[in-house]
Protein backbone atom coordinates (compact mmCIF):
# COMPACT_ATOMS: atom_id res chain seq x y z
CA UNK A 1 0.00 0.00 0.00
CA UNK A 2 1.25 3.69 -0.74
CA UNK A 3 2.41 5.83 1.82
CA UNK A 4 -0.57 8.54 0.49
CA UNK A 5 -3.04 5.85 0.30
CA UNK A 6 -2.50 5.16 4.53
CA UNK A 7 -2.55 8.63 4.57
CA UNK A 8 -5.40 9.57 3.31
CA UNK A 9 -7.19 6.32 5.18
CA UNK A 10 -5.44 7.60 8.48
CA UNK A 11 -7.23 11.48 7.76
CA UNK A 12 -10.46 9.67 6.39
CA UNK A 13 -10.93 7.70 9.70
CA UNK A 14 -9.84 10.57 11.90
CA UNK A 15 -12.99 13.20 10.24
CA UNK A 16 -15.25 10.07 10.86
CA UNK A 17 -14.66 10.91 14.42
CA UNK A 18 -16.03 14.50 13.59
CA UNK A 19 -19.60 14.90 14.55
CA UNK A 20 -19.81 18.06 11.97
CA UNK A 21 -17.82 16.71 9.64
CA UNK A 22 -19.18 13.05 9.37
CA UNK A 23 -22.61 14.64 8.57
CA UNK A 24 -21.86 15.52 5.09
CA UNK A 25 -23.18 12.72 2.79
CA UNK A 26 -24.07 12.92 -0.65
CA UNK A 27 -27.28 12.62 -1.95
CA UNK A 28 -29.20 11.01 -4.72
CA UNK A 29 -28.89 14.01 -6.83
CA UNK A 30 -25.02 14.16 -6.61
CA UNK A 31 -24.60 10.73 -7.12
CA UNK A 32 -26.91 10.87 -10.43
CA UNK A 33 -24.26 13.81 -11.10
CA UNK A 34 -21.24 11.58 -10.35
CA UNK A 35 -22.79 8.73 -12.32
CA UNK A 36 -23.53 10.80 -15.56
CA UNK A 37 -19.89 12.47 -15.86
CA UNK A 38 -18.14 10.17 -14.83
CA UNK A 39 -15.60 9.56 -12.07
CA UNK A 40 -12.45 10.79 -13.93
CA UNK A 41 -14.60 14.15 -14.83
CA UNK A 42 -15.74 14.57 -11.06
CA UNK A 43 -12.01 14.17 -10.16
CA UNK A 44 -10.82 16.66 -12.93
CA UNK A 45 -13.55 19.38 -11.37
CA UNK A 46 -12.29 18.71 -8.10
CA UNK A 47 -8.44 20.21 -8.91
CA UNK A 48 -10.09 22.78 -10.49
CA UNK A 49 -11.93 23.69 -7.56
CA UNK A 50 -8.86 23.75 -5.21
CA UNK A 51 -7.01 25.42 -7.71
CA UNK A 52 -9.46 28.06 -8.27
CA UNK A 53 -10.95 28.39 -4.22
CA UNK A 54 -8.15 26.80 -1.89
CA UNK A 55 -4.86 27.29 -3.41
CA UNK A 56 -4.17 31.43 -3.74
CA UNK A 57 -2.43 32.87 -1.03
CA UNK A 58 -4.63 35.89 -0.68
CA UNK A 59 -8.38 34.39 -0.75
CA UNK A 60 -10.85 37.30 0.24
CA UNK A 61 -13.82 35.53 1.09
CA UNK A 62 -11.95 32.55 2.77
CA UNK A 63 -14.17 30.88 5.17
CA UNK A 64 -17.18 31.55 2.84
CA UNK A 65 -15.97 30.06 -0.75
CA UNK A 66 -17.48 26.71 -0.86
CA UNK A 67 -21.29 26.49 -0.84
CA UNK A 68 -22.77 23.72 1.10
CA UNK A 69 -24.80 22.13 -2.04
CA UNK A 70 -24.49 22.28 -6.19
CA UNK A 71 -21.62 19.78 -6.34
CA UNK A 72 -20.48 16.89 -5.01
CA UNK A 73 -16.66 18.02 -4.71
CA UNK A 74 -18.36 21.20 -2.25
CA UNK A 75 -20.07 18.60 -0.19
CA UNK A 76 -16.73 16.37 0.02
CA UNK A 77 -15.05 19.54 0.83
CA UNK A 78 -16.78 20.17 3.71
CA UNK A 79 -16.45 16.56 5.35
CA UNK A 80 -13.14 16.40 4.03
CA UNK A 81 -12.01 19.49 5.82
CA UNK A 82 -10.79 20.91 3.07
CA UNK A 83 -13.25 23.69 2.46
CA UNK A 84 -11.03 26.77 3.48
CA UNK A 85 -7.78 27.65 4.46
CA UNK A 86 -8.23 27.42 8.09
CA UNK A 87 -9.82 23.86 8.01
CA UNK A 88 -7.07 23.42 6.15
CA UNK A 89 -4.62 24.23 8.77
CA UNK A 90 -6.42 22.84 11.56
CA UNK A 91 -6.75 19.65 9.83
CA UNK A 92 -4.32 19.03 7.77
CA UNK A 93 -1.48 21.59 9.13
CA UNK A 94 -1.26 23.33 5.72
CA UNK A 95 -0.51 26.65 6.32
CA UNK A 96 -3.02 29.80 5.25
CA UNK A 97 -0.33 32.65 4.32
CA UNK A 98 1.08 30.58 1.32
CA UNK A 99 -0.34 29.84 -2.22
CA UNK A 100 -0.55 25.73 -2.14
CA UNK A 101 1.88 23.63 -3.63
CA UNK A 102 1.12 21.30 -6.40
CA UNK A 103 1.71 18.01 -3.93
CA UNK A 104 -0.45 19.65 -1.64
CA UNK A 105 -3.02 20.29 -4.62
CA UNK A 106 -2.95 16.89 -5.60
CA UNK A 107 -3.23 15.27 -1.72
CA UNK A 108 -6.59 17.68 -1.10
CA UNK A 109 -8.20 15.83 -4.41
CA UNK A 110 -6.78 12.68 -3.47
CA UNK A 111 -8.49 13.56 -0.18
CA UNK A 112 -11.46 14.29 -1.89
CA UNK A 113 -12.07 11.73 -4.26
CA UNK A 114 -11.15 9.09 -2.02
CA UNK A 115 -13.84 10.05 0.25
CA UNK A 116 -16.44 10.32 -2.69
CA UNK A 117 -15.54 7.12 -3.65
CA UNK A 118 -16.43 5.51 -0.36
CA UNK A 119 -19.47 7.35 -0.37
CA UNK A 120 -20.73 5.56 -4.00
CA UNK A 121 -19.61 2.59 -2.23
CA UNK A 122 -21.34 2.96 0.60
CA UNK A 123 -24.55 3.86 -1.30
CA UNK A 124 -24.54 1.05 -3.51
CA UNK A 125 -24.94 -1.62 -0.56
Amino acid sequence: MDKRKVIIDAKLKALKQSKFRSSFHLKEKDLEYIKDKGIDKINSHAKDIIKQRLAPKVITNDGKQTPMRGHPVFIAQHATATCCRSCLYKWHHIPKDKELEEREINYITSLIMSWIIAEIKEKSH
